[in-house]
């Protein structure tokens, strides 16, 4: 004799389909001693590239926020933990021959009196990469392609190349920001170049307003465009999305920037020249960037609901266990 005892069903939620939470751990003792040493021969053959990239950070205010660029690749790799430590992964050779090439073109562009400098830390990159596709094939470049490619926004710009994109902009952030101050009453702005010419209540002000190469925008470019790579990233939209915002960093960069010039000039002017130099100026510029964020973020959420997509909803699986008794 058997009794049917009343079926149980369970409702499963995408929550019970997760995999155990993974851990780096898994990769044992000796996978970290393998990344060691393929870190540690990198390391000895682009050093010099690193050190000098380094000291440019160090020196160079217009690319301190190289330091964050490598924790955010960490970041984005611990996103997909899960995902990298789930994947069987194969070597693939058409890794090693990449990354030879790589390597001995970097060696001939640092002997050869023709050499590039600006293409020796792309090789950095370019290595690191070739060495993701050996040591795991496509499957691990699938989730390190980005945090491999964001560390070209650490890579500083050569000088005349940076000369030439942030003259056009200070230019731009000059002509803006004359046009804006001759509003006031008593106040003649003209501009010449990257100077401003300024006749306040029929009095020529000494010396004139000068849009220098820290005022172009280009600190905050770099830096709210590799936070654009990063949010777009990160936060789920359609790629079409993801593109408009990505594009759109590069306008409100430069809209920041000419109001920080305005707000400058006006400082210079009405209140006091002191006010518009040092360690005054230096907060004025770190305030556009929370500036940048609120047009991001208003743009973000106008997209957002000027267009709706249509989400199908997860419906959960049901699972039925049958207890049969006997």
């Amino acid at each position: 004799m058997s009794d049917n005892y009343p079926s149980r069903i369970t409702v499963a939620t995408p929550e019970t389909h997760r995999q155990a939470e993974k851990s780096w751990v898994q990769i044992g003792i000796s996978g970290y001693i393998k990344i060691g040493i393929i870190a540690f021969l990198l390391y000895q053959v682009f050093h010099n590239e690193i050190s000098n990239i380094v000291q440019r950070w160090l020196e160079d205010s217009s690319w301190s926020h190289g330091f964050l660029i490598p924790l955010f690749s960490l970041y984005f790799i611990n996103q997909r933990k899960s995902d990298i430590l789930s994947t069987e992964y194969k070597a693939n050779y058409f890794g090693l021959v990449v990354l030879v090439f790589v390597i001995a073109f970097y060696f001939f562009n640092v002997l050869s009196p023709s050499g590039y400098g600006y293409f020796r830390p792309l090789s950095m990159i370019g290595a690191l990469g070739a060495t993701v596709l050996f040591l795991g094939g496509w499957g691990l470049v699938r989730y390190a392609w980005l945090p491999v490619g964001f560390l070209i926004f650490a890579v500083p710009l050569p000088s005349r190349y940076y000369f030439r994109i942030t003259y056009p902009m200070r230019e731009l952030a000059a002509k803006f920001a004359g046009v804006l101050l001759n509003i006031v009453n008593g106040l003649e702005a003209s501009v010449h170049g990257v100077v401003i010419d300024v006749v306040y209540k029929g009095r020529q002000l000494e010396p004139s307003l000068d849009v220098a190469e820290a005022c172009s925008g280009m600190r905050l470019l770099m830096a709210f465009l590799a936070l654009g790579v990063a949010m777009a990233y990160l936060h789920y939209r359609p790629i079409w999305q993801r593109v408009i915002l990505l594009l759109s960093t590069i306008p409100i960069a430069i809209i920041c920037n000419i109001v920080r010039v305005t707000i400058t000039g006006f400082i210079y002017i009405l209140l006091a020249p002191k006010y518009a130099h040092g360690i005054y100026h230096d907060i004025l510029g770190m305030l556009m960037l929370p500036l940048a964020f609120l047009l991001y973020g208003g743009l973000a959420w106008f997209i957002s609901s000027l267009f709706v997509e249509e989400s199908e909803q997860v419906k959960p699986d049901i699972i039925i266990h049958r207890n049969e008794g006997i």
